[in-house]
C-alpha cells in the first residue's frame, strides 16, 4: 500500500504493535549488530529460529545494538504479564535452555539465586526494581533496571535494540514517519526550520554548528539543493553512527526527509564508509521499504513533494569526514578539503547549496518534531541541548554505546555507567573527540560534558569517541599513536598539516625510543601551535590536541622519558624492564608457565626471577600476576 496520511500510518502502528505482543507469546530479541554478530549472535539466532520455527508461542527476532557491547551476545526475553530477563554472553548451546526456563515461569529472583542451568548468563541484578508487566510498545523500558543503562536517555538510539531494523512496520509501530507526515501535511518549511532552531540541536559530527541555522542558510540560496548524510565514521574506537544505521536506519531516512522538506531539496545522498557492509545492507533494505510505501520517491503522499536518496560508499579516508572533502569524493574527485571562505550551504556538492549533517544529527530530528522544541531543550545545558551518544572504550569495565544528557559529568560516564577501571588499577585520563581530541586527567572528571566545557580543558566533543586510560597507559606513546594515525590520514594538501604533523611525530618517536633531547617539549608546543593556526581544515587544526594536552597535564611523563630515559607506564620498550618483587612473589608459577620466552625461573612457593637477556617485554607475565609482584623499573 501507499501511505497517504497519518491515519494510514496509525492503522499500521496499531495493527503491528498489537500483533507483536499477543498474550502468551514469548518474544526473544537477539542483538544482531556488527558487535553482536562478531561475538556469535548469528549462531544464537539461527539455533533459536530453527528450534521454534513451528512454535507460535515463541517469536525469535533480530534487533540492532543493545548497547552493552562488552557482554555480547545479548538476548532479551519477555512476554505479556511476565518480567523481562536480559542475558549476557549467550551462546548457541545456552539459548534454548534460557527460552524454555523462561516459558516455565522461572522468576527473576530464582535466576539470580542460581536456580537455573547457568546463572552466570543473567545480566539483571537489581531486585529492588521489579518489572511485573509490559508497558505499551512505544514506551517499553527494556533495560532501565540495569546500572549500565540507568543514567542513559535514549533519543538518537531510541529504537536500537527495540526493533527489527529490516522491518519498516516495527519502526512505524514506534511512531516512525509520523513526524515526517505531520510536517508534510500540516507545516510550512519555515516552521520546521524555526522548530529545529528553537530546539538548540547542534551538529553531532564534531563541529557542533547549530543545525537550524545551517538549514535556514541553505534554504536561502538559489539552485538545486542537496541533503547529504555524513556516515563516514573514521575515529578509532568510534561506532555510534554505524550502530544507528545497523539498528534503526529509518530514523536517519526520516530525518533526511524532514530536512529536505525544510530546505526544498529533492535529492539526498548518504556517504557511508565501505567498511560498514551491514550498515549499507540495512540502508538499502530501508530505502526500498520506504519507497514501497510511497515515503520516498515522487509526489510523496500526494503532496507534490519528491525526494530520493542514493547511497555512496567511501574508501575509508579519515579526511573525508570533513564536509568539503566528503563532497569532493561524492563527486568522484580526490577527497581533499577546500578553504572555508566559501560555505557548502552556498556552494557545496556540484557547486550547489548543500546541507550536510551526520547520522546522529538526522536521527534526533523526528523526535524533536513529534515532541516539540521545549521538550528537547529541557535536556542538556544552556549551550548544548539534548543528548549525546558516546562509544565508551578502552580501560573501562563496561565498554559499549551510551547516550546521556549533555551536562552529565565525565565521572558519571566512566564510573557510574562504565563501571570504572578494571583490575583495581588507577584511572589516568579519558580522551574525548577521537584522534583529534584531548586527554583529560582525573582532576577534571567532574567536568560537565558539553561543547564549551570540553574546549576549556583543551579537548573537543568530536563525533563521540571516548577512550579511557589507566596507570599502564603511556601518555607520550598515546600522543605518538594518534599523530601517526593522523599523518597517514592527512591529504597532504597544505604544508602546516603535512610537514608539521610529520615533524611532531618524528620528535615523539625519538622520545619513545629513549633518544629525546632537552628542548623537545618546547619544540612540540611551538609546532603544535603552528599546525593549529595555519592548517587548511579541521584535521590539521585539531591534530595537535593529543600532544598539547598530554604535555599540559602529564609533562612529568615527557620529562621522565627525556631526562631519566624511563617510561613510568612500562610501554616504551627501550625505557623499562620487568622485575619480580621477591617479597610480593608467592611462587605460584603462573608467570613462568605463560612466559613465551621461558625467561622466568624459580621453584614453586619461592620467589621467581626474570632473565633479562631472554625477556622480550611482552607484558604477559605482568598481566597474569594476581599479586602485583611484577614491577616496572
Amino acid at each position: 500500500m501507499k501511505i497517504e496520511s497519518i491515519q494510514d500510518l496509525e492503522k499500521i502502528r496499531r495493527q503491528y504493535s498489537s500483533g507483536l505482543y499477543n498474550p502468551g507469546v514469548v518474544k526473544v530479541n537477539v542483538g544482531m549488530a556488527s558487535c553482536g554478530i562478531a561475538a556469535g549472535a548469528q549462531a544464537v539466532y539461527d539455533k533459536a529460529a530453527e528450534a521454534f520455527k513451528d512454535d507460535r508461542s515463541v517469536r525469535i527476532c533480530q534487533t540492532g545494538c543493545i548497547g552493552f557491547c562488552e557482554v555480547e551476545p545479548l538476548v532479551e526475553i519477555f512476554a505479556d504479564g511476565k518480567p523481562r530477563v536480559i542475558y549476557k554472553n549467550i551462546t548457541e548451546d545456552k539459548i534454548l535452555d534460557a527460552v524454555e526456563d523462561y516459558r516455565n515461569g522461572v522468576s527473576r529472583k530464582k535466576w539470580i539465586l542460581g536456580q537455573i542451568r547457568d546463572p552466570r548468563c543473567l545480566l539483571e541484578d537489581d531486585l529492588d526494581n521489579p518489572v511485573d508487566k509490559i508497558e505499551p510498545y512505544e514506551d517499553i523500558p527494556f533495560l532501565e533496571d540495569i546500572p549500565f543503562y540507568k543514567n542513559q536517555v535514549k533519543i538518537a538510539l531510541r529504537n536500537c535494540g527495540y526493533i527489527d531494523p529490516d522491518c519498516i512496520e516495527e519502526y512505524m509501530a514506534r511512531k516512525g514517519y509520523f513526524a515526517f507526515l505531520d510536517v508534510l501535511k500540516n507545516k510550512e518549511p519555515g516552521q520546521v526550520i524555526d522548530m529545529v532552531k528553537a530546539s538548540g540541536l547542534r551538529g553531532r559530527g564534531g563541529g557542533g554548528f547549530p543545525t537550524g541555522i545551517k538549514w535556514a542558510t541553505c534554504a536561502k540560496h538559489d539552485g538545486e539543493r542537496y541533503i547529504i548524510c555524513n556516515a563516514d565514521e573514521g575515529d578509532p574506537g568510534a561506532y555510534m553512527d554505524r550502530s544507528i544505521l545497523e539498528g534503526d536506519p529509518h530514523s536517519v531516512l526520516e530525518g533526511m526527509l524532514i530536512a529536505a522538506f525544510a530546505i526544498g531539496s529533492s535529492q539526498g545522498f548518504i556517504y557511508v564508509r565501505n567498511e560498514y557492509p551491514l550498515a549499507v545492507k540495512r540502508l538499502v533494505t530501508a530505502i526500498k521499504q520506504a519507497e514501497s510505501y510511497g515515503l520516498l520517491g515522487d509526489d510523496i503522499a500526494g503532496s507534490g513533494f519528491s525526494f530520493n536518496i542514493k547511497i555512496s560508499t567511501g574508501a575509508g579516508a579519515f579526511v573525508c569526514g570533513e564536509s568539503t572533502a566528503l563532497m569532493a569524493s561524492l563527486e568522484g574527485q580526490v577527497g581533499r578539503p577546500r578553504a572555508k571562505y566559501v560555505h557548502t550551504v552556498e556552494k557545496g556538492f556540484r557547486n550547489s547549496p548543500s546541507n550536510l549533517n551526520n547520522v546522529e544529527t538526522y536521527a534526533n530530528v523526528p523526535p524533536i518534531v513529534l515532541k516539540g522544541a521545549d521538550w528537547y531543550t529541557s535536556l542538556g545545558t544552556e549551550h548544548s541541548k539534548g543528548t549525546k551518544v558516546f562509544s565508551l572504550v578502552g580501560k573501562v569495565k563496561n565498554t559499549g554505546l551510551v547516550e546521556v544528557p549533555m551536562g552529565i559529568s565525565l565521572r558519571d560516564i566512566v564510573f557510574s555507567i562504565g563501571g570504572g577501571v578494571p583490575k583495581k588499577k588507577q584511572f589516568k585520563a579519558v580522551q574525548t573527540g577521537g584522534p583529534s581530541g584531548g586527554c583529560i586527567p582525573e582532576k577534571y572528571m567532574d567536568l560537565p560534558v558539553d561543547y564549551q566545557r570540553l574546549a576549556e580543558v583543551g579537548s573537543i566533543m568530536g563525533s563521540g569517541g571516548m577512550i579511557v586510560m589507566d596507570q599502564d597507559t603511556c601518555m607520550v606513546d598515546v600522543a605518538r599513536y594518534f599523530l601517526d594515525f593522523l599523518k597517514e590520514e592527512s591529504c597532504g594538501q597544505c604544508n602546516p598539516c603535512r610537514e608539521g604533523i610529520k615533524q611532531m611525530l618524528d620528535i615523539l618517536t625519538r622520545i619513545c625510543r629513549g633518544e629525546g633531547r632537552q628542548g623537545d617539549i618546547e619544540l612540540l608546543e611551538e609546532l603544535g601551535s603552528m599546525v593549529q593556526k595555519f592548517s587548511l581544515c579541521g584535521l590539521g587544526t585539531s591534530a595537535p590536541n593529543p600532544v598539547l594536552t598530554t604535555i599540559l597535564y602529564f609533562r612529568d611523563e615527557y620529562e621522565a622519558h627525556i631526562r631519566d630515559k624511563k617510561c613510568p607506564a612500562g610501554v616504551c620498550k627501550k625505557l623499562f624492564y620487568y622485575e619480580i618483587d621477591s617479597e610480593a612473589c608467592t611462587g605460584c608459577h603462573v608467570c613462568a608457565r605463560k612466559c613465551p620466552q621461558e625467561a622466568i625461573s624459580g621453584e614453586k612457593k619461592k620467589p621467581h626471577t626474570i632473565d633479562q637477556e631472554k625477556c622480550i617485554k611482552c607484558g604477559i607475565c605482568y598481566d597474569a600476576c594476581k599479586f602485583n609482584a611484577i614491577a616496572i623499573r
